[in-house]
């Protein structure tokens, strides 16, 4: 692949990217999220989303021959397959049936001779030849007349991969994060089997986070960053470490500016404590969490897609089922009340803006009033016993808070479903600081908002807490925005902290612990 570029209604998410692989090599597809990665794959198997979206620029050959890849289905007309993460398994099949969907093998009858060859019927002893030998090929022992469903996890792997080496004149495999959902043992057999496969000579590429299964599996690598092609380099030209730097080296010029910071943070003085904490949020699971966070630091919150650091705070706002103990200064909250959190003076900016922050066809006033309505009883006027919703104040303090965040509205009386996704943001963070909580917690609190509007949001933030002292935690997938803004930044992995880091840690640092490689404090 030479010189890919791709656009998305203006923003260009790919931006000259090189990908080579030799015949029979593994080669592993490696850059933080965001960085590419799925776009590029998307271009090789001819995705719709690529072709309705205007196309790509660049060139894709196949054994030096210039091809054009429009659908999947040509994809693998050139020999070119997938391993899903997610399983794309019929469950109430057979392992057998699984691997020759599409393909199957029939054989004439007597009705088929005389009518029509539609009246062939399966060849199962066929079928289940193929079958047995694919398995044989990925190393799973395990019948080829079992069903898929109930299967664990690791044998569903397998079958998905069976069913890619079954397809004739396959020449390359994509593994995408194969090793995501595997035990230990059964993410080593994964990488037995894909030595095998490269062997027969099929090419594969393997797309991971896991920097020792790349040294110990990959021939060769390329990294993507932003975007952009950094580098394609021999696995034994380099090491664990420098590959870590590559991944996240980018300027770290910071996206505030330096403030006045006469804070003094006493370590004794914790305002908010996790122990053995879980979440059991689909796709951003908390196993076991350990966390301390200081009163009046900017704590941040940073690890790759999946690996729980979403679930931190969604579990604390009671929206998804928890255990273990969360305490808010010295005192346990009762998870399973939602609202307690806010009760107790926690308030919450969503990474769901549409589906949890926002009121959609509300007007930005009762947005960013809401809350502390419903909470403080604020924006409220008595009228003898009654007590009534006070438009007047409501729609004043919006305006105060229009101009402080820039919000771009014809007015506090616009509906917030109307704003432009940033704006929508600000709308969220207006709501929360009209809390006046004493721990904000915010959830990728610059998705999707421009440059200066980040710097904007970033720089208030840590203007209330050096002088509200307010405690913040930001939950962030950028992490140069949290080396930006805070004191001290825990990585997630795997549903646990894997490092706490200081904000001027080496790329490298950030890297390894990103990637799930163990290390101190």
């Amino acid at each position: 692949m030479q010189n890919i570029e791709k656009e998305y209604f203006g923003n260009k998410v790919l931006k000259g990217v090189n990908l080579q692989i030799k015949p029979g090599e593994i080669h592993a597809l490696m850059g933080e999220n965001g960085a590419g990665k799925s776009t590029l794959m998307n271009v090789l198997f001819g995705m719709p989303v690529i072709h309705s979206t205007g196309g790509f620029e660049g060139t894709v050959e196949i054994n030096g021959e210039q091809v054009e890849i429009t659908s999947p289905q040509e994809a693998m007309e050139h020999g070119i397959g997938m391993v899903h993460q997610e399983f794309m398994l019929i469950p109430g099949f057979t392992i057998t049936e699984n691997i020759k969907v599409g393909r199957e093998i029939s054989k004439p009858t007597l009705s088929s001779k005389i009518f029509s060859k539609k009246l062939e019927e399966l060849d199962i002893d066929s079928m289940r030849a193929d079958a047995r030998e694919d398995l044989r090929k990925t190393g799973l022992d395990i019948a080829e007349y079992v069903k898929v469903a109930g299967l664990p996890v690791g044998y569903m792997q397998f079958v998905e991969i069976a069913r890619e080496i079954d397809k004739t004149g396959v020449k390359l495999l994509v593994f995408d994060e194969p090793t995501a959902v595997l035990t230990e043992s059964e993410a080593d057999n994964l990488l037995e089997t894909m030595k095998k496969i490269a062997a027969s000579g099929i090419s594969i590429v393997f797309i991971t986070h896991r920097l020792d299964e790349v040294m110990a599996v990959a021939d060769s690598l390329t990294i993507l960053r932003d975007g952009e092609f950094v580098t394609r380099i021999e696995t034994k030209d380099t090491t664990v470490e420098r590959i870590a730097e590559l991944m996240i080296g980018r300027k770290t010029e910071k996206l505030v500016d330096d403030m006045e910071d006469d804070r003094v943070i006493d370590t004794n003085n914790i305002a908010l404590s996790m122990k053995d904490y879980y979440v059991d949020m689909p796709g951003e699971e908390v196993k076991g969490l350990d966390l301390d966070i200081y009163k009046g630091e900017i704590f941040g919150i940073g690890g790759l897609a999946g690996q729980g650091k979403i679930g931190i705070p969604n579990g604390i706002m009671g929206l998804y089922k928890t255990e273990g103990e969360v305490k808010l200064f010295g005192e346990s909250l009762n998870l399973d009340k939602l609202g307690e959190a806010l009760s107790k003076g926690i308030a919450f900016v969503s990474e769901d803006r549409r589906g949890v922050g926002l009121l959609l066809d509300e007007p930005i006033y009762n947005n960013i009033a809401f809350s502390a309505m419903q909470i403080k009883g604020e924006f409220l006027k008595s009228y003898g016993l009654f007590r009534l919703f006070d438009v007047k104040q409501a729609k004043e303090h919006a305006e105060d808070m229009i101009k402080l965040f820039d919000i771009r509205t014809t007015g506090p009386s616009q509906e917030a479903g109307a704003l432009s996704g940033g704006n929508q943001q600000k709308v969220c963070l207006a709501r929360a600081i009209t809390m006046k909580p004493d721990v904000l917690l915010v959830s990728e609190p610059t998705r999707g908002i421009d440059i200066g509007a980040k710097k904007l949001v970033l720089e208030y933030l840590v203007k209330i807490n050096r002088e509200q002292g307010i405690t913040i935690v930001v939950v962030s997938s950028e992490l140069v925005e949290l080396r930006s803004v805070c004191d001290r930044i825990a990585i997630i992995s795997d549903g646990k902290v894997n490092r706490i880091l200081k904000p001027d840690s080496s790329d490298a640092e950030f890297g390894l612990a990103m990637a799930g490689a163990k290390g101190g404090e």
